[in-house]
């Protein structure tokens, strides 16, 4: 298959538009049953899937808060103005007041605001620590948003169930955003955060012995990426990395790309979108970082890989687990049928979410070994998808 170039992903970020999301949920439950996929990779001949691109009944709930909310495609919109757009945690939230009378978020046992010194500047830092004296494993987590949008805010959700469920602090970390900050920006402070945490873990009760990395989407792709420049870099590698619908390639041509390319909240013009404004060239495109599926990923620590059906990123994720295995890295990947992107920081109304972040924790734990003090998350977040 010919790889396309930066420059014609420039001209054409993908093969169709989107639509309203509730014109997109509607379509999805008109579907006439499973849609089948046959494989999609060499070493996944022979097997096909059946996929349930359906929603479930509490993801098209969302989606449907998140219609009301009115959001602008924001493939026609300035990065400033797409930053303005209303976000699936929005639409959680305003679920939460529907169902239930609002729900506060979280509560986690203390959250602290610092900065770390980045090549570009001061990176905002949030540090969420669960109840207990430690010292405690540490998580660095990075939120999504396609390195464009989204911030510490839009994604509380996710850091303040890891911290209880895994008795982890947790380090939920900013980054410089594109176009203003163009790659590598994103990346070169997503690993000056990882290095902070190394040497400064004792400063919030946290064990620099036992660092694990997390992101969603984008924030996965730097979490990755993380872990390859701490060994290129010569830095002690995390004990493990969570990759939530990873970001793994800039080439937009697999199966999910084709089948959700009309899905919502994540379409897959608006990943074409995210890719023009943070890359720059071929040469950002080729690098390992961004096209992690031509990557050398050895030498790497386990993974854990979660995706969603109804998401173009999903064929990506799983090749990114499979090219992990290959590569000699342990790998637990799990698909879930019947939601979209943004669906982990869910879990305050989709079940699905609410397995995820137990999987997740649990892989967590096993990894970073945490000695007392583990409480199970209790649903009641405010979003942060």
């Amino acid at each position: 298959m010919e790889r396309p170039t930066f420059d014609r992903l420039r001209r054409n970020p993908n093969l169709a538009f989107g639509i309203g999301i509730a014109a997109t949920a509607a379509a999805l439950l008109l579907l006439p049953g499973p849609v089948r996929r046959g494989s999609r990779r060499a070493g996944m001949a022979g097997r096909a899937a059946l996929w349930p691109n359906r929603p479930t009944p509490q993801m098209l709930d969302v989606l449907q808060h998140l219609a009301e909310l009115g959001p602008k495609p924001i493939e026609g919109l300035t990065a400033e103005e797409a930053r303005r757009q209303p976000t699936p945690a929005d639409a959680v939230r305003r679920a939460l007041a529907v169902h239930k009378g609002g729900a506060a978020p979280e509560p986690v046992a203390g959250v602290e605001q610092r900065t770390v010194d980045g090549p570009g500047g001061p990176v905002p830092v949030r540090i969420y620590t669960p109840e207990g004296d430690g010292p405690f494993p540490v998580i660095v987590y990075w939120h999504g948003g396609g390195w464009v949008l989204a911030d510490l805010d839009t994604y509380d959700a996710t850091p303040r169930a890891l911290a209880n469920a895994v008795g982890a602090v947790v380090v939920s970390a900013h980054y410089r955003q594109a176009p203003e900050h163009p790659f590598p920006a994103a990346h070169e402070d997503a690993f000056a955060v990882y290095r902070w945490v190394l040497a400064a873990a004792g400063t919030f009760r946290g064990d620099p012995g036992r660092v694990a990395v997390a992101g969603e989407s984008a924030g996965a792709n730097l979490a990755i990426g993380t872990a390859l420049m701490a060994r290129d870099r010569g830095v002690p590698r995390p004990v493990h990395q969570l990759l939530v619908y990873p970001v793994a390639s800039p080439r937009m041509d697999t199966a999910s790309y084709r089948e959700n390319a009309q899905a919502k909240p994540l379409n897959a013009e608006m990943m074409g979108w995210f890719l023009q404004k943070y890359l720059r060239s071929d040469a950002d495109a080729r690098d390992p970082r961004i096209d992690l599926l031509s990557a050398d990923l050895s030498h790497l620590p386990p993974a854990t890989v979660i995706t969603a059906a109804i998401d173009p990123l999903r064929d990506e994720g799983e090749m990114l687990a499979e090219r992990l295995r290959r590569h000699g890295v342990e790998v637990r990947h799990r698909d879930y049928a019947g939601v979209t992107h943004e669906f982990f920081g869910m879990a305050a109304l989709v079940d699905e979410a609410r397995h995820a972040q137990r999987l997740a924790a649990a892989r967590l734990r096993d990894a970073l070994m945490p000695t007392a003090n583990v409480h199970e998350p209790r649903w009641s977040t405010a979003g942060g998808a």
